[in-house]
């Protein structure tokens, strides 16, 4: 049988507390929603978090709504996501990649935001300790080479969420809660090409709330596909901040232009152009 070993368990009241003790515990401190993926990779030693943060009792991660875009909670259960008729109207592959998922009991207990931030697998690794003790540990954990490409300088290991293919498909955001605020990224831009720093949320961030479309309503495709690309990126944008006067009758304006990207860090304005208009 397969131990947990020794942790400590935080139960926090708001999102906003789970993130400062996050924060204030780095390198020690986990998040603990369904635990489906965390517990079994606990009793493997595959992780070393002396403090589990509980989220999964949270009511505001677990939230729903429709309103011309579908907001999911990060802490809603992955059958409950399943059973929105919303979802499956709106996004049916979600629908069918959620229950494609594990097992019915995963589903039940699995949350959507931590089937979107699963830790990434691979044979050598998601093993038990003695296991991959007796062939010398990998790169991702206590060892130094990739046992699937050992010629390669970095891990090999890959990501199995089985939702976020689906969702980067329908130009989906995820909102991250941290100690110093929100933010919200494509959710392709969740991810990193590395097989051990697989992740772009900071260990303070709690996956709140993807959603099947940005909140920001653009007027072209390109649009939005300029605004994943930032997002991807972690370029910091605004869309269509402000209107440049153009033209004037007297003292009143009677044209004016209003570009669609402004990045702050940069100073600079972009507008789109594409061959067709409409």
């Amino acid at each position: 049988m397969l131990r947990l070993p020794p942790f400590r368990y935080l139960r926090p009241d708001t999102v906003a507390e789970a993130a400062k003790v996050l924060a204030s515990h780095p390198g020690e401190a986990m998040v603990l929603a369904g635990g489906t993926d965390l517990i079994p990779n606990l009793k493997r030693r595959q992780f070393d978090a002396k403090i589990l943060v509980a989220v999964g009792h949270l009511a505001e991660l677990r939230t729903f709504t429709s309103n011309g875009e579908i907001a999911i909670g990060g802490g809603m259960k992955l059958r409950d996501v399943a059973a929105q008729e919303d979802v499956g109207g709106a996004a049916a592959g979600l629908v069918e990649a959620v229950r494609q998922i594990a097992n019915p009991q995963i589903q039940r207990q699995g949350t959507i935001g931590g089937n979107l931030c699963v830790d990434t697998r691979c044979n050598y690794y998601n093993q038990t300790h003695g296991w991959r003790e007796s062939i010398g540990f990998c790169m991702k954990r206590e060892g130094d080479i990739c046992l699937v490409a050992p010629g390669s300088s970095k891990c090999w290991a890959v990501s199995s969420s089985d939702a976020a293919p689906i969702l980067m498909a329908l130009g989906a955001r995820v909102v991250l809660v941290g100690s110093e605020g929100e933010r919200a990224i494509a959710v392709g831009a969740l991810y990193r090409d590395d097989g051990i720093d697989y992740l772009t949320r900071r260990p303070d961030e709690i996956d709140s709330s993807p959603s099947d479309s940005s909140t920001i309503s653009f007027m072209h495709p390109s649009e939005r596909e300029f605004a994943n690309l930032l997002d991807y990126y972690e370029i910091k944008y605004l869309y269509e901040p402000r209107s440049f006067p153009l033209r004037w009758d007297g003292n009143r304006v009677v044209e004016m232009h209003t570009p669609d990207f402004y990045l702050p860090e940069y100073d600079q304005y972009f507008e789109l152009t594409t061959m067709k208009q409409n």
